[in-house]
């Protein structure tokens, strides 16, 4: 077991997961994964086991009993990464619009860096999105603009899903008070770690839309993601938070 992990939440990721999974074993880089499924009933797990022949030792899959949403999938991954001792945790899509091949400069920031928190940001360097459509890609970049006037917060993507963390920013969070999943959660996490003063540090990646399987962006989790970020201005406002 090596020290660093890259949790992948699926549900129906079945057409994805072996690619990704073959992608990030591939690098030079050791990486392990844990694969949380929502009890997807495509069977993605089904092929998830096959392949831990493939993997022993590095290759991990925790079974949930239904589909909670992408928040809870990473919580439950962190306690898993945290109770098993890993000192580097890596949040990515099962979907290859995260290109693997960014995570070694990832975790450089972490290891290198002496960087808390990573983030792989579309923003940082202009607008690196490929195939997405343009309603889609002002719907994102805006919602960063709106997080950082709302909260202040200096991050260019706030609402970024490739991210890596120091096992001791997990340990700085209560879980038990994170309850946003799509949106509403990325914003969390990274808006909690830097009122606890944690170093963070984005690099630009180039996202890529996904080319199968289905999104599972909802309107629902667009709202989550505008109250979302008022919600934690208010309960920071008033020491809740």
């Amino acid at each position: 077991m090596g020290d660093a992990l890259v949790i992948i939440p699926t549900y129906n990721e079945a057409e994805n997961i072996g690619d990704v999974i073959d992608s990030v074993f591939s690098l030079e880089e050791a990486f392990d994964i844990l694969v949380v499924d929502d009890s997807s009933p495509d069977g993605t797990a089904e092929i998830v086991k096959r392949l831990q022949q493939k993997f022993p030792g590095r290759l991990h899959l925790l079974i949930r009993e239904k589909k909670e949403g992408l928040g809870k999938a990473y919580v439950s991954g962190f306690k898993w990464a945290l109770s098993h001792d890993y000192q580097y945790i890596f949040e990515m899509d099962a979907d290859l619009s995260h290109n693997p091949a960014d995570l070694p400069r990832l975790l450089s920031v972490l290891r290198d860096e002496q960087c808390d928190m990573v983030i792989g940001s579309r923003y940082i360097s202009g607008v690196n999105v490929v195939n997405w459509p343009l309603s889609r890609v002002i719907l994102s970049y805006f919602a960063s603009v709106y997080v950082r006037l709302i909260t202040g917060i200096h991050i260019k993507d706030t609402t970024a899903g490739f991210v890596g963390y120091r096992r001791e920013v997990l340990n700085a969070l209560n879980f038990d008070k994170i309850h946003f999943v799509g949106y509403g959660f990325q914003i969390e996490m990274k808006y909690r770690a830097w009122k606890k003063g944690f170093c963070i540090k984005e690099i630009p990646i180039i996202f890529i839309n996904r080319q199968k399987g289905v999104s599972k962006m909802t309107g629902g989790i667009v709202r989550e993601g505008i109250l979302g970020v008022l919600k934690l201005k208010w309960k920071n406002m008033w020491g809740k938070l």
